[in-house]
């Protein structure tokens, strides 16, 4: 399947070759592999590497994700779950009893779920002592709950309405109880591509250094890289270095999530030609080149809610061995125009990674693995 003579009639003798040999792939090479006319042969390689690590496994949680507000001041243009203001139409903010009643299971399926997932808009008048007290509520009514929470660029704006530091945030959120960061904000770093689709939003800088200081007090979190929009191969390359430079000091990204720009519904706005059929064989060779370039970072997810399912299964066979999970409700992808469901069940999950000829593994937020047939 890897045939050494075949890869290098496609120029990629060397990559081949570092790939089975475990070596670090070059920036050049990252280009190349997004350059490549056989994305089969791409495909290959990247699940070399994945079964190298995880051989026939693949992951997933039983989670619920709470969006608690979708009024943001940052603006971002290619955002279609932002609403500016509060009275705008379409416009909402959870309370806190209603992100509790959501924990309870109170207002859709009782899952005693492993893993809850919070993240929202940058509110102009959400405290950091009232996402505090949400967390110390949920450790009260949950203590064995594990709570991922927060973007970097969430972080960054409670530090500047509370006039602290994003350290200072970082451990107060901790002392309340949370666990994980779910790695979102990141977009593209590029400054140039960045100042065009979201030009209020923290920075690659200031992003790169809120995750590592969450590393360093025992914080770990995901990554992301929005992409199918304004940047070239050379900014998604760009990017999936930045991270792993990122990943070599600090050490505490688990899983790599490489979300697609959903057009629909976005004031951001493509090329026909830009936004057809082709988009799921570029999601196919992102999530492999990102297997092949981020070599110090555990997981890569398909995220079922942005690529459908089946394009999901897909990707198990390019390098991806996790499809996230349960997820219950989910905003900001459907709002942006996703057509998948807004929740799949423990046995609908199990059925996709088996039917794609893996072993299904149950984890926690932090990949540890929890039943199923992890030791099968």
């Amino acid at each position: 399947m890897l045939d050494a003579t075949y890869y290098s009639r496609l120029g990629l003798a060397s990559i081949h070759d570092k790939v089975l040999d475990g070596e670090r792939l070059t920036f050049d090479e990252g280009l190349a592999l997004f350059s490549c006319p056989d994305i089969t042969a791409v495909g290959a390689l990247a699940h070399h590497a994945r079964t190298r690590r995880h051989g026939d496994k693949t992951y997933y949680v039983v989670n619920r994700h709470v969006n608690y507000t979708n009024v943001c001041v940052n603006g971002c243009v290619f955002c279609a779950f932002r609403r500016d203001r509060p009275e705008d139409d379409g416009a909402f903010t959870l309370s806190r009893e209603d992100i509790l009643a959501r924990v309870r299971g109170e207002t859709d399926s009782p899952l005693q779920i492993d893993e809850l997932h919070i993240v929202g808009g940058c509110h102009p008048e959400l405290s950091l002592e009232w996402f505090e007290e949400v967390l110390s509520a949920v450790r009260a009514l949950r203590p064995d709950l594990m709570v991922k929470a927060f973007t970097p660029v969430e972080i960054a704006h409670f530090a500047g309405q509370a006039g602290i530091s994003t350290l200072e945030v970082l451990q107060r959120l901790k002392a309340a109880g949370l666990v994980m960061m779910p790695g979102g904000g990141a977009e593209i770093f590029a400054p140039e591509i960045r100042t065009r689709i979201c030009p209020q939003k923290a920075d690659a800088d200031t992003w790169l250094r809120i995750s590592g200081e969450a590393h360093s007090l025992g914080i770990v979190t995901n990554a992301t890289m929005l992409y199918g929009h304004l940047e070239t191969y050379e900014h998604r390359v760009d990017h999936l270095c930045r991270l792993r430079e990122q990943q070599d000091r600090s050490k505490g990204f688990t899983c790599f999530i490489a979300l697609p720009f959903l057009t629909e519904n976005s004031a951001l706005k493509l090329p026909e030609e830009a936004v057809g059929p082709q988009r799921g064989l570029d999601q196919l060779r992102t999530i492999a080149v990102s297997r092949l370039m981020l070599d110090n970072i555990p997981h890569i997810k398909a995220y079922w809610v942005m690529m459908g399912a089946k394009l999901a299964q897909t990707a198990l066979w390019y390098g991806a061995d996790d499809l996230d999970g349960t997820i219950v409700e989910e905003k900001i992808g459907h709002m942006a125009g996703a057509d998948s469901a807004q929740a799949l069940t423990i046995a609908e999950l199990e059925t996709m990674i088996r039917h794609s000829g893996f072993r299904p593994v149950r984890r926690n937020a932090t990949f540890e693995a929890l039943s199923g047939e992890a030791d099968a």
